[in-house]
């Protein structure tokens, strides 16, 4: 139903920032969880954060929470992930992710019904 594409990925030093971009396209998108997981090279995949379509409080991993931010860039139809302060255990493959809200976000990867293809995320000196 929710078709994403993400976007913005690439090389960038400890220390630096990046910023992502999900865009997403389909019906009913107000009704929509958004989140942001990533998996490294031989882990699992992992939980980053979420944000409801429509906007509001996001949610984040312990992880990334001071770190990242989710928001919406209604101009552009978008969900941004704006990374800072990375770190090498940053480096992964960052997939977009959307689901019905049901009230509150999950962060297990089998509730997410639509996935992007990913964008690498590599985070080196």
């Amino acid at each position: 139903q929710v078709q994403l594409v993400e976007s913005g990925g690439g090389l960038v030093q400890p220390g630096g920032s990046l910023r992502l971009s999900c865009a997403a396209s389909g019906r009913t998108l107000s009704r929509y969880a958004m989140a942001w997981f990533r998996q490294a090279p031989g882990k699992e995949r992992e939980f980053v954060g979420a944000i409801t379509w429509s906007g509001g409080v996001p949610n984040y991993a312990n992880s990334v929470k001071g770190r990242f931010t989710i928001s919406r860039d209604y101009a552009k139809n978008t969900v941004p992930l704006q990374m800072n302060s990375l770190k090498p255990d940053d480096t992964a493959v960052y997939y977009c992710a959307a689901a019905e809200f049901k009230g509150w976000f999950s962060d297990s990867a089998m509730s997410y019904g639509s996935w992007g293809q990913g964008t690498h995320v590599t985070v080196s000196s």
